[in-house]
Formats: structure tokens, C-alpha cells, sequence
């Protein structure tokens, strides 16, 4: 599943947001009590339910959460639904090839919502009708039995009824709007992580797999999908029709789909002949093909890298209006928002088509990496998100070699979870979940970004070869099966005669990461780097890790002069034929921070400044001396001084980097008299930069147009009367017609013309807002209104948020970017939560939209008082599955406070100097 690009928190929200439906985000990034080494969920017998104890499950029952018994586990599922668009229900009945390992009077399932008519278990003794009890706060149901049922093979047969929700988890109903502008209703499902259960009763947990044959019936003007191709079909009365698919491959519940509605395709075959069809709302059949072309590209090239064929006869990609993820994986039937998977040939931008191209390659990964291989239980959760979300950029740099994609990974990925895991309140790669309510909180910068960020670590330690023999391994001997994160580490393991799972322990098992504090003498014509690693921003700890140290020098700038595995606290490195600069880390591959000696980081400023330095090392030197000076371990006002040493960079990640950190001063400075002046900082970095580059966009220039965008984007933020000037007089030509705004402007234009307060402004936004049915463009507006900077007109934009306008899954990020624009914008917008909580709670209360939203409204403020105030509101106004992000955002108004109490002086004086 895609979510990393859902979050609305972190630093370089300020500056510039990546297109959502990601976000990081990052629209950018990051959110997390210290965690103990987790304890790895048990391989357990069906004699014994696992049993886990959870803080979140004690306060939601008055027992610990259980998984369910093994004592009947599913084999295969017969399921017929009939769902009614006009009443919002639904109506099913299955019959489930059961194995009953133990005598049992008692079959426990996972249920919510659902209403059971009839229950009865079939074998060849007879029928045997159930007594059914629900346990809501479970989840569960138990039908219990007369009799004891005997060991052997069985059928359950059940028929229910349920509804379909507006809470986009679940058999859940999506609005949408046809091409004569009549409102109606498709029926769509989101069952990943525990909501499977909302659509059937079910063996809700991903380790008891089974087969599944679905029928649905549906009007037969109504497109209907499944996992499979249909199988059979046929006529009913009443306008109905009845489609049977055929028979899934053993899977995970969390992966069964079905789709009713009315929808567009277009189709083409792979080189393996595999149908490949874009689902997309009708009259935008055009928009599906980007999305196709990434597609049909993507899964020969997955074939051949893990040398396994796609199992499937065919793939589907669907757009679904109302939906809370980016995307989901659902075997053959993959569901993504409008805006992750339509691209207009002409609306979209090229940060559009490049997040498609993201989200794509993402969720087919999860085809073979979480499909066909998947976790046992949801602990495990990073080996699908953190596999899926290295190999999409893999896949990307394949398909877009000028995209320059792993750059971004660099900001996208790396950096976002090192600034994650620097707090106290992160948690390490591998929680122990027990309760359903917890999994959300995992899906988060952990699992996604670090967990890919390692894995791009340890490809590197045991080279691709050796990476590529032990993932085909590992997929061959577990496919259809579960599996834990040791199998991984023992199939990379065999495959490279590395120590993988005693190198790779120390990143998993435990919360945090490095910093290497280096310096070096230099004897003869050798170079010797002295290391002493500490964790990163956690003073009084003493964890260590196993790092893989590669190191690049003047002579060798390109690739590793020396490599070494730091194994203790201290290490000695000698880097041969060395008479200048080295640096530690190059390409940014390693999970690690560096705080270099006074002498090494000045040696290394030429380098920087003439390009010596590599792009993903450039950016690499200032990310750390930004982020050490925000823990307080290096001078902010160095950070500043060493951006003069990018006045000739022109790639566009490094600068995204850049200003994301000079926007976090920026954070520190608002409230005071002296954010003017970083304003104006801010201006004589950037500006340079946008004349060089000018206004007008050439064709294919994919990462000129993503700089241009940015640095608009930013100049506007900080009100550059040239640019704003500029930005206002086309936006005029924009809206009466004379010409149109390139996609690739429209965001940061937007921006910029409302930062003047002028009413008509936001009226014509709204206007564009209505007339557009490209959501990506309604995207861009949405984010963009929170670029006001009246009461008045923050008001409205809070007010639009809510409105039946914006859908539920957008609502959160119109909040976020008011919160994201200015001072008063955020403190309109927490007070705006504080007043709408319990509607806004009761919209989002158990997804993970409603961690983002509070880590967005929250995280930026700078004082004691207003981190104590957060404190108390969620004190009275609990929210459990939102725990950790509320401690997260404290946690952050705190590092923001102590940053500017300890450099805020310094950092005036440098600006005002």
C-alpha cells in the first residue's frame, strides 16, 4: 500500500509538496517512548492462539488481544455479493472449505459490521446449524455448535448482510460524478490492514491464506471486478447479472477486491503477454495511458529481476474518486487514487507523472514482494512497504532514466526517515503489533522509508548479484506462503556468504541510527579517518550498530577509495593514494549521519563548490550539517554560511534539500522580528537561481521543470516581489483565457498570488476549483489555498475544507497547507481542530489520515507553552491510534523550541550582520 505519500508533516512541507493523493509525502515528511528490542511474533502451533500484549489493547478490552485459534483454519472461499448502490447495503452468502485440526464446539472469525442471517457447518456426517455471537470490540464472531466438530474437512456456510460505508475502508461506496453531471455511486473495497472483515466474515490475518471464487451481482450496465478475469456469466432479472471469476491463487484476505461501477479502460499485453487494462472514470480514457506504459514496461522488468514470471493472467489498475491511500496492491485489481494513477497529457505536471510513475512500479512490486511472498503477521509489515518502496525507484531509473530518481530517493526516502528516527518518539523497524488499532500507526516513515533506505544500504553491502540470486531464492522457496524478516536475512545471507542477519539486526530491532564523528592525519600519501559513532540526537544511550563504511576521495570521487564494516564504538579507516579531500558516505547509501572535524568539512567546500563532489554528496554534506545543528551538535549559522558554497549548483534534489532545511529556520524564525530578514536570505539564494532557469519550460526538461516549480514555489512563499509580480500577471492571462499556465507553474503560482490577501484571488481559485474535473488540478488548488494570509480568508479556506466540495480523503490536506503557510494560518488551524474535533474524529477516528493531520497542525510550533497546551487537548480528547504521532509532534515543538533558545540569537545576528 501506498501511504508514505499521504503524510502532510515535516520539513520541507514549508517549501515545497510533492503532488498527493505522496506525502510524502514528502509533501514532505516526517513525523514517534524509546522502544526495547522488539520481541519477534513466535512461530506458534494451532493448538495455541498467539496471545499479544499491547498497551492499546488493554485500554480498548478488559483481556489482551488474541489472534484467532487455529483450530479451523479457511482452505478456500466461495463468496456471492449482491451490492445495492442505492441503499448502501449488501448482501452475501459463501460457503468456506474449511480443515478443522482439532475438535472444537466453537469456530471463531474475524466480522465487523455485518449482520449474520444463517450458519451452519456441512460435512459428510450432515449439517450442523451455528449459534452466532458477536464480540464487536474484537472484531469477531463465534459460531458455536451442538455438537463437536470433528477433525477433518468441512464447509461453513453462511449467508449476511452488511453495509456499504462512507469511510473508505472496508466494501465501502465512492462518489462520483458522470460526464452529464449526475451524482452516483460505485461500490469499491480497501480491506489492507483488518477490514476484509467489514466485506465477509473471514480468517481476517495474513498468514491464513486461503483460495478465493468470487460472483458478484451487479446491474448489468455496471462495470464489475475482481482479482481474477470473469469465468462465467449470467443474466438475471431486473437488470442484473451475475459474474463469476476464476479461482485466486492462495492469498491473504487483506488482498481480495471488487470493484462496481462505471468506468473507461484502456489495454495492451506485456512482452509476456500478460493483459494489462487502466481503469479510469468515463470520458478519461487518455489519462490511463502513462499509467499503462509504466505498467506494461514495469512487469517484464520484475520477471527478470527476480527471474519468477507474473503468476497472474492479468493486471488491473483502477482510479478510485474516494480513497484514503495512494494505492493498493490487491492481487491483478489494483486500486489508487485519481491522482496517483491519471495523468492528462496536457494538465498533469511532471512531478504528476512522476509520482505515477512511482506509484506504479510500487504497487506491482508488491505483486511478487507481499503477494506472492507475504508477512506473517503485520510486525513484519516492512518487508513489503520497505522492499516495495527501494525497488520502485529501481524500477523508475529503469523505465525514466532522466528522472535522475535516485537523487530523490536521497530527500524522498532517506532523509525523511532519518529525520523520523532521530526522535525519541520513533520506534524501530519491526514493532511488535498485537491490536488491529496499532497497524495504522506503523504505516508510517519507519516502515516505508528507513525500511527502504536499509534495504538500499544492504544491496549495496552484498552488491546486486548477490542481492538479485538471494531475493529469487527467497520468493521460490516461500511463494504462497509467510514468511518472517530472519527468512529474508537467510536467503541474502546464503546468496552474498555475508553476515546479513547479524548486520541487519542492529537496523531492524532497534529505534535510532548513527552518527560518525570522523577526523584525519594524513601519513604519506595515505589518508587515516578516525570514527567514533554515537546515536544520533539520544544523548544518554549507548546502542551501537554494525555500519558498512564506504568512503570516496578527491582521487576517487566517483567510487568507494576504501571500504570497512565499523563493528565498535571506535574504528580506524585508511584511505590510500589520498592527498585531498575524502568524505564518508558517498551517495548517500548509508544510514548514518557524519559530523566531520572543522578540517575535513572545509577541505570539502571547494568540492561542493565546484562540483566535484557528486550530486547525491552534495546534497548529502548539508543535510547532515543542517540536521547535527538542529540536535545542537554544529552551528546553524555554519549550516547557513555553507549554502553560499551552492551558489553554481543547478540540480534540482539539491536544492529541494537545501531550501527544506532553510525553511525549518524559516519554522524557527516565524514568530520573531527577524523572519523578514531570512526572508530576504531566502531571496538572495533562490533568485539567482530562477533567473538563470527563466519562466518558460522546454520540452522533456523533466528535472528543470521540477526546479522551476520549486524555486516559484518558494520565492512566492516568501513574497519576491519580482516573482509574485510575475506570477500575478499570469495568472490573469491564465484566468481570462489569453493563455494557459503550464502545469508545472500551477502550483507554486497559485501560491504565490494569494499571499497578497486579495479576495478576488481566492474567488477565481474557487471558480477554477469548480469548473476542473482533473483532480490533480484540484489538488494544486486545494493545497494552494492555504497560501491566504488574512483571517478572513484562512477562515474560508478551513471552511472549504469541510465542505461537501472536498472529498473526506482531501480534507486533511487543505487543513495541513493553512497550517504549512504562515503563523497565523497555523494557530487559526489548531484552534480550527480544537473547535471541529469531534467531527473530525469521528470522519477519520482509527485511519491513519487523522495521525497526519494532527502531526501537520502541530509539529511547527515553537514554544514550551504550546507543546503543553497540545498536550492537554489530547489529554482530554483522546485518540489512541494517533498516540504516537501526538507524542511525535510534542517531541518536535520541543527540538524546535531548545533550537531556537540555543541559536536563535546567533542566527539574527549572522542574518542582520
Amino acid at each position: 500500500m501506498w501511504r508514505r505519500s499521504i503524510s502532510l508533516v515535516g520539513r520541507a512541507r514549508a517549501v515545497h509538496c510533492r503532488p498527493v493523493g505522496r506525502s510524502v509525502t514528502r509533501c514532505a515528511p516526517r513525523f514517534l517512548s524509546s522502544v526495547v528490542r522488539p520481541l519477534l511474533t513466535p512461530r506458534y502451533s494451532s493448538q495455541q492462539p498467539l496471545r499479544v500484549l499491547s498497551q492499546q489493547a488493554k485500554k480498548m478490552s478488559d483481556k489482551p488481544f488474541e489472534r484467532l485459534p487455529h483450530n479451523v483454519v479457511p482452505k478456500n472461499y466461495a463468496v456471492q455479493l449482491k451490492p445495492d448502490l442505492q441503499a448502501f447495503t449488501f448482501s452475501g452468502e459463501q460457503t468456506v472449505n474449511v480443515s478443522v485440526t482439532e475438535a472444537t464446539k466453537v469456530i471463531i472469525m474475524n466480522s465487523a459490521d455485518i449482520e449474520v442471517q444463517s450458519a451452519a457447518f456441512v460435512a459428510s456426517a450432515g449439517n450442523v446449524t451455528a449459534e452466532v455471537a458477536y464480540q464487536p470490540k474484537e472484531e469477531t464472531l463465534t459460531l458455536t455448535f451442538p455438537q463437536e466438530l470433528p477433525v477433518g474437512d468441512g464447509q461453513v456456510t453462511m449467508k449476511f448482510t452488511g453495509i456499504l460505508n462512507d469511510k473508505m475502508k472496508g466494501f465501502y461506496r465512492s462518489k462520483y460524478t458522470t460526464p452529464a453531471g449526475e451524482e452516483r455511486y460505485c461500490a469499491v473495497t480497501q480491506f489492507e490492514a483488518t477490514d476484509a472483515r467489514r466485506a465477509l466474515p473471514c480468517w481476517d490475518e495474513p498468514a491464513l491464506k486461503a483460495t478465493f471464487d468470487v460472483t458478484l451481482v451487479v446491474p448489468e450496465d455496471r462495470v464489475a471486478l475482481s482479482n481474477m478475469p470473469v469465468k462465467s456469466e449470467q443474466k438475471l432479472d431486473g437488470g442484473l447479472h451475475s459474474l463469476t471469476y476464476e479461482t485466486t491463487p492462495i492469498m491473504s484476505t487483506y488482498l481480495l477486491a471488487f470493484i462496481v461501477g462505471e468506468y473507461d479502460y484502456v489495454e495492451d499485453r506485456d512482452a509476456d503477454g500478460v493483459l494489462v487494462r487502466v481503469y479510469t472514470p468515463v470520458g478519461k480514457r487518455d489519462q490511463g495511458k502513462f499509467a499503462l506504459d509504466v505498467a506494461v514496461k514495469t512487469l517484464p522488468f520484475y520477471k527478470k529481476y527476480f527471474n519468477i514470471p507474473y503468476p497472474l493472467p492479468k493486471i488491473d489498475l483502477i482510479a478510485i474518486a474516494d480513497f484514503a491511500a495512494g494505492a493498493m496492491e490487491n492481487w491483478g485489481l489494483v486500486t489508487y487514487r485519481e491522482t496517483a494513477l491519471l495523468v492528462d497529457p496536457v494538465e498533469s505536471s511532471a512531478a504528476g507523472r512522476q509520482w505515477v510513475a512511482l506509484v506504479v512500479g510500487h504497487e506491482l512490486a508488491h505483486q511478487w514482494f507481499g503477494n506472492l511472498v507475504t508477512m506473517e503477521w503485520w510486525t513484519h509489515l516492512w518487508l513489503n512497504e520497505g522492499f516495495a518502496s527501494w525497488i520502485e525507484y529501481l524500477c523508475v531509473d529503469h523505465c525514466y532514466p532522466d528522472y535522475d530518481i535516485w537523487t530523490q530517493f536521497v530527500t524522498h526516502d532517506l532523509i525523511r526517515a532519518l529525520d523520523l528516527d532521530a526522535m525519541s518518539n520513533s520506534h524501530a523497524i519491526e514493532v511488535p503489533v498485537g491490536h488491529p488499532d496499532e497497524i495504522d500507526e506503523i504505516f508510517d516513515a519507519i516502515s516505508y522509508s528507513k525500511g527502504s533506505s536499509v534495504i538500499r544500504m544492504l544491496h549495496s553491502y552484498i552488491g546486486d548479484e548477490a542481492f538479485r540470486t538471494g531475493m529469487h531464492n527467497y520468493l521460490t522457496k516461500h511463494a504462497y506462503k509467510n514468511t518472517f524478516t530472519e527468512d529474508l536475512w537467510e536467503a541474502l545471507g546464503e546468496a552474498s556468504g555475508k553476515p546479513v542477519g547479524k548486520v541487519m539486526q542492529t537496523w531492524t530491532e532497534k529505534m535510532g541510527f548513527p552518527v560518525l564523528e570522523v577526523d584525519s592525519t594524513r601519513q604519506g600519501s595515505d589518508t587515516t579517518i578516525k570514527m567514533t559513532q554515537k546515536h544520533f540526537g539520544q544523548k544518554n544511550s549507548d546502542s551501537q550498530w554494525l555500519v558498512p563504511i564506504d568512503v570516496c576521495s578527491n582521487e576517487s570521487p566517483s567510487s568507494a577509495a576504501a571500504s570497512t564494516m565499523l563493528e565498535g564504538k571506535t574504528g580506524d579507516l585508511v584511505v590510500p593514494n589520498s592527498s585531498g579531500w575524502v568524505k564518508l558516505n558517498p551517495g548517500a547509501v548509508g544510514f548514518y549521519r557524519v559530523k566531520y572535524s572543522s578540517g575535513m568539512l572545509d577541505s570539502l567546500i571547494p568540492a561542493v563548490r565546484d562540483q566535484a563532489l557528486g550530486r547525491r554528496d552534495r546534497l548529502n554534506l548539508q543535510d547532515d550539517l543542517f540536521a547535527l545543528a538542529k540536535e545542537g551538535d554544529a552551528s546553524t549559522v555554519d549550516a547557513l554560511r555553507l549554502t553560499a558554497a551552492y551558489t553554481n549548483e543547478s540540480n534540482y534534489t539539491v536544492w529541494l534539500s537545501l531550501s527544506t532545511n532553510i525553511s525549518a529556520v524559516c519554522t524557527l524564525l516565524a514568530y520573531s522580528e527577524h523572519s523578514p530578514a531570512m526572508s530576504q536570505f531566502v531571496h538572495r539564494l533562490l533568485a539567482p537561481v530562477l533567473e538563470r532557469i527563466g519562466w518558460e519550460s522546454a520540452e522533456g526538461d523533466h528535472l528543470t521543470a521540477l526546479l522551476r516549480s520549486l524555486v516559484v514555489g518558494v520565492l512566492g512563499k516568501h513574497k519576491h516581489a519580482a516573482t509574485v509580480e510575475e506570477a500575478h500577471r499570469r495568472f490573469k492571462a491564465h484566468v481570462s483565457g489569453e493563455s494557459s499556465l503550464p502545469a508545472d507553474l500551477r502550483s507554486p503560482v497559485y501560491g504565490a498570488v494569494l499571499t497578497g490577501n486579495d479576495t478576488s484571488v481566492f474567488n477565481e481559485l474557487v471558480a477554477l476549483f469548480d469548473k476542473t474535473d482533473l483532480h490533480e488540478e484540484r489538488v494544486r488548488i486545494m493545497r494552494s489555498l492555504g497560501a491566504a494570509s488574512s483571517k478572513e480568508l484562512i477562515e474560508r479556506a478551513l471552511q472549504f475544507a469541510i465542505s461537501e466540495k472536498v472529498r473526506s480523503q482531501d480534507t486533511v490536506f487543505v487543513i495541513g497547507s493553512v497550517s504549512a503557510h504562515s503563523t497565523l494560518g497555523r494557530d487559526i488551524a489548531f484552534d480550527f481542530l480544537k473547535a471541529n474535533w469531534s467531527m473530525l474524529y469521528e470522519r477519520y477516528q482509527g485511519g491513519f489520515l487523522l495521525s497526519r493531520l494532527i502531526s501537520s497542525l502541530c509539529s511547527d510550533f515553537v514554544t514550551e507553552e504550546r507543546a503543553v497546551e497540545v498536550e492537554q487537548f489530547f489529554a482530554a480528547n483522546p485518540a489512541p491510534a494517533a498516540n504516537r504521532a501526538i507524542k511525535q509532534s510534542c517531541e518536535s515543538i520541543r527540538k524546535n523550541a531548545s533550537w531556537m533558545e540555543r541559536d536563535g540569537d546567533a542566527i539574527a545576528q549572522f542574518l542582520h550582520g
